[in-house]
């Protein structure tokens, strides 16, 4: 899948890979794709919520070897 940025939350837990997508997010354009990689297992549920509750949309959700990656695209 496309992406037009790359967030590295590997070896965070939560909250923080949500506050970095979060402020990741805010510079970017509207329409745009941010590529997530995280290692919180928490993290599946908290991205959902986050994509629900901001109205970004998620567009994919994957795990791979204990790594999520997520794509959310910005409002």
């Amino acid at each position: 899948m496309n992406f037009d940025r790359e967030l590295d939350a590997r070896g965070l837990n939560c909250p923080l890979p949500i506050l970095r997508a979060k402020k990741a997010l805010g510079e970017m354009s509207s329409g745009q794709v941010l590529r997530i990689v995280a290692t919180d297992p928490g993290s599946v549920k908290d991205f959902a919520a986050f994509a629900k509750q901001t109205g970004n949309e998620l567009l994919s959700s994957a795990e791979n070897n204990k790594e999520f990656e997520y794509y959310i695209k910005r409002k």
